[in-house]
Parts: C-alpha cells; structure tokens; sequence
C-alpha cells in the first residue's frame, strides 16, 4: 500500500518492533544517515532495532555508529531506506528482499515490493523524511540523531549546491544544528578531506576524461585497475560523478565505476536534462538531475553507448 501522508508512515512505524533497517549497497551518507538515525529513534523508544548492509560499512561515515553494538533478537519489522529496488540491497541482504514490511524511499522511480511505501520524490533525502517523520511523532532528536539526519541532507544536496535543495531542507538543517549537529565537522569530512589515492585517481580519471557534443557532455571512467593502482577503498569514490558536471560548458556529466565483478556502473549528473530518462534506456533510474544504471562489462561499448544515449538529451 501506497502511503498517502507523513501522518500514516507514523502510524505505522509506531507498529514497528524488533526491527531491522535495510540499507543499500555502497552506502552513502543519507542511506546510513536514515538508517542509524531511524534506529537511534527506535532504540530511544525502548523497541530493538538493528541497521543492516550487506557488506563492511565504510571507515570515512564511523562518526555516524559511533557506540553502536547489534542487538540479538529475531525481527517481526523489516524497513528500507533509500533503497529504489532490491537488487541495489546487494547480495548479503537478498534474503530480506521479498519481505520488506515499510519501504521509505525519495526515488520516483522507485520499485521496490513492499507491504507498505512511503515514496516523496520531491524530498531532496530520506534523511530529510526522517526529520519530518520525527517531527510528527514528537521525538527527541539528539545530537547523534541530529549527526545521522544532517549527514544524509548535506551529503545528497551536494552540502546545499545541487538544484533539489529545496527550502525545507534548509531548514531541516538549521533546526538539526541547533539541536546538536557538528555540521562544520561534518562538511569537512564529506566535502574536503580525502585520501592522497583519491586525489591520485582523480588526476588520473580527469586526465583521460572524454567530451562529446562540442563539449556539452563529459564522461570519466575509473577501472578496477585503477582503483588498485591508487590502492584505494571504493568508498573512496563518493563524490567522483560530481567531476565531470564541474567543467565548463558541459551540461551532462557521466561517471562510469567498475564493480568488482567486471561491469560498468554509470552515474549521470545533469544541468538540464532529464538525468532518469537517460538511466532508465538500460534499465536505471532516480531523480531527473541524479540518475544511475548498469552497463556492459566492456569499457569501450558502456563509454559508447552511455554517451550516445546522453547526446539525444542535449
């Protein structure tokens, strides 16, 4: 069932005990941000609750499981966040993908099989969701809740840049500062610091970056020999598709990653065009400025054929 309002995800997290929280593969900041904060609200409430990924969580997000331990029970709830379909939970959570009790999720395109959804594709982050959730349910939010929830805003509007932060996020922000949030702190971990191999694999992907349509659309690849070659961990490559949409001039940024098991992943940045119309032509989608899909384990034919799909949309 579709639910309609704020007011209904309420009533039926309130239902919700001895709950495990779904994240999605190569987690980022508002799927842990939801996830950990959710679960801090849970465990407030006296109800069990434990945050699941179905692989080793990345070093550079530990502020937000600062202190958390699993919790050994046996779940009756099982809730998603900013998981667009199931196959994005990855293998280690597959057992869970048919049962999914709550689905919450800011993806238009999501389709993900849930008893319950709750889809507001207008909201810049399933953390910004949260917030109004907790709102509604009169929660305490602590700073660790405040930590977790500003993480998932900051880190999916691009810290306030991209064209999806909306008013609302901004002053979900303000009231998470105030009621605890080290937003400087954070910023400068997401958006600043970097490793010397990421700096590394940027200078490598930029100098082999492709541009088509006079200029209009730009493209970089990072490869599994790359990735080794810098000796860097893959979380290391958040905030690679942003580089592309940077140059001047161009008005369609692609990012294509190499998964470990050979196929190319392409995220798609845009300034105008419709970003998930572009993704959903080989099975992809997401929000009309932010998209992704899975191509071809050929680097030549993904760069290929990615490329010929962006130029339509110029």
């Amino acid at each position: 069932m579709i639910l309609a309002d704020i007011s209904a995800l309420a009533r039926k997290l309130n239902d919700c005990r001895n709950a495990v929280i779904l994240t999605h593969a190569h987690p980022d900041g508002d799927t842990l941000g939801a996830g950990f904060g959710l679960c801090c609200y849970l465990r407030s409430r006296g109800i069990k609750a434990n945050v699941l990924n179905s692989e080793p969580l990345p070093e550079k997000f530990s502020f937000l499981y600062k202190d958390y331990e699993p919790q050994d029970f046996e779940p009756s709830c099982v809730i998603s966040v900013d998981v667009a379909a199931k196959d994005l939970l990855g293998d280690g959570l597959s057992d869970y993908a048919d049962r999914i009790d709550l689905c919450i999720d800011h993806h238009f395109s999501n389709r993900m099989s849930a008893k319950d959804c709750y889809i507001d594709g207008d909201s810049c982050a399933v953390c910004l969701i949260i917030f109004e959730l907790l709102k509604e349910l009169g929660a305490d939010i602590t700073p660790q809740i405040a930590n977790c929830l500003y993480t998932g805003i900051a880190t999916d509007t691009g810290c306030f840049m991209f064209e999806n932060t909306s008013p609302a996020a901004h002053r979900a922000a303000a009231a998470l500062v105030e009621a605890g949030a080290q937003a400087a702190a954070i910023n400068r971990e997401m958006f600043q610091v970097k490793s010397r191999g990421r700096i590394f694999a940027e200078q490598r992907a930029i100098g082999e970056m492709k541009f088509a349509c006079g200029g209009k659309v730009a493209l970089i690849t990072v490869t599994n020999a790359l990735i080794e070659g810098c000796n860097i961990d893959r979380a290391d490559l958040d905030g690679f598709a942003g580089i592309p949409l940077s140059v001047e001039g161009v008005e369609i940024g692609i990012t294509l990653k190499q998964q470990p098991e050979g196929v190319f992943k392409a995220s798609v940045r845009t300034v105008s065009a419709d970003a998930s119309a572009i993704a959903q032509r080989f099975g992809g989608g997401g929000h009309i400025r932010a998209a992704g899909c899975t191509l071809t384990d050929d680097r030549e034919e993904s760069e290929r054929m990615i490329t010929e799909a962006a130029a339509e949309f110029v």
